[in-house]
Parts: C-alpha cells; sequence; structure tokens
C-alpha cells in the first residue's frame, strides 16, 4: 500500500476519534438549566399550609432546585406574612430580587418586580415547575392552579388580624385561611381576582391539606432565584 495513502487514512481515523469525542452529551431532560430563576413547586410541604415559616418555605424551594441541578443559587418562597407578636409584616415582593426571572424553559416570566406585579408572562404554559412540567389548572383533574402567596396583588402583605397567611405558615388545621393566586389566571368569572396569579381568593375550611384541596389547590408555592 502506498506510504501516503495509508498515512492519510490514519490521519481520517484518529481526526474522525477526536471529533466523536468531542461531540456534546444528551441533554439531561430530568434536570432544568442552568439558567432557571422561576418554578412553582412540583409538590406541597404535605402538611397543608403548614410550611415551618418562611424559613420552611424557603428550604422546600432549596431542595426542589438542589434536586434538579440549581441549587447553587439563594431560592425564596413568594409568600407574605402578617404582623404578629411583635415582628413586622414581611412582603413577598421585597423576598425574590431584582429579577429577571425565567422558568426550565427559558421563558421570561418577569424582568422586575414591577414588571412581575402588572404585565408578566405567568401561564399556566409558562408556570412551569423546577423539572419543567405544566401544573394542572381548571378543567385539569385535579385542579391545583391555587398558589399559597398570602399576598395583594402589588405583592405586600395584608394588614388587620384577619388571617390570611395560615398563622404564617405554620398551621394545617382547621383554623385559619389564606390567600392564593391562579397560576394558570382562570377562575369562576373574569373578574380581575379570579384572572390573578397572586391574589385571587381565601383558603376555605381551614389550613390542611384536604382543606386546600377542596378549594383547587396541592399547597404548591412560586419559587425565585434572589440572588
Amino acid at each position: 500500500m502506498d506510504r501516503d495513502i495509508f498515512g492519510a487514512g490514519i490521519g481520517a481515523a484518529i481526526l474522525a476519534a477526536v471529533l466523536l469525542s468531542a461531540s456534546p452529551a444528551p441533554a439531561q431532560t430530568s434536570a432544568g438549566p442552568a439558567g432557571m430563576s422561576f418554578f412553582i413547586t412540583s409538590v406541597g410541604s404535605g402538611k397543608g399550609a403548614d410550611l415551618g415559616g418562611l424559613e420552611g418555605a424557603d428550604r422546600h424551594c432549596q431542595r426542589l432546585a438542589q434536586a434538579v441541578g440549581v441549587g447553587n443559587r439563594d431560592w425564596k418562597a413568594y409568600l407574605s406574612t402578617q404582623a404578629s407578636d411583635g415582628r413586622p409584616a414581611v412582603n413577598a415582593r421585597d423576598r425574590i430580587g431584582a429579577g429577571p426571572w425565567q422558568n426550565a424553559k427559558g421563558q421570561v416570566i418577569a424582568r422586575s418586580v414591577e414588571d412581575l406585579h402588572a404585565t408578566n408572562g405567568l401561564t399556566k404554559q409558562t408556570g412551569l415547575t423546577e423539572t419543567g412540567e405544566t401544573v394542572k389548572g381548571r378543567g385539569d383533574t385535579p385542579n391545583t392552579h391555587d398558589i399559597l402567596t398570602g399576598s395583594q396583588p402589588d405583592g405586600t402583605a395584608f394588614d388587620g388580624a384577619e388571617d390570611r397567611t395560615c398563622g404564617n405558615w405554620t398551621r394545617s388545621g382547621t383554623e385559619g385561611a389564606a390567600m392564593v393566586g391562579h397560576h394558570d389566571r382562570i377562575g369562576l368569572s373574569d373578574d380581575p381576582p379570579a384572572k390573578s396569579w397572586n391574589s385571587s381568593h381565601l383558603t376555605r375550611g381551614g389550613c390542611s391539606q384536604d382543606a386546600l384541596k377542596g378549594t383547587g389547590g396541592a399547597g404548591l408555592l412560586y419559587c425565585f432565584a434572589a440572588d
């Protein structure tokens, strides 16, 4: 065999092997992309609206984010608390950083806190879990579009003594209630509250898991990367 032809053949084989080894590995569909900065929790705490307070809710967001490879971010639950026992109220809008935020598929939810509380991009199609799945909404079985927030439409806490945060996210019995939003922007009417993502209506029958299910929820939360 001609040495030039033989050498060329070996060179081509080596080049092909190098190119093959440099090819990207298949995408890991079970993990959210590194750029994800918003998700709806795929599961609740399992104890109704008892999340262990804001700290427990944040840990829940962090654990779910960690499970899909983005636990290096500072994840915060979008929740308000009411003034109680000498402690001031906490506004959900003040907990989540400055934005922008995008879901597991790279779709932008909002570019700023102001955008989030005005004309954001949150819908059933974009309100995805940490694994990139859609959350069941009105018309699905079961309907789980009630997302816990304890907040007014502008993302601030409620004044007054009426419980709208299930005891600042520590109750799981028949007492109390929590404000929820509809992630799918659909309710029983076309009124603004029915379409609100963060301030649609109060839960009924208490703060237990069964009570949350009874009004169309599962104790799910909005989680935002605050860093």
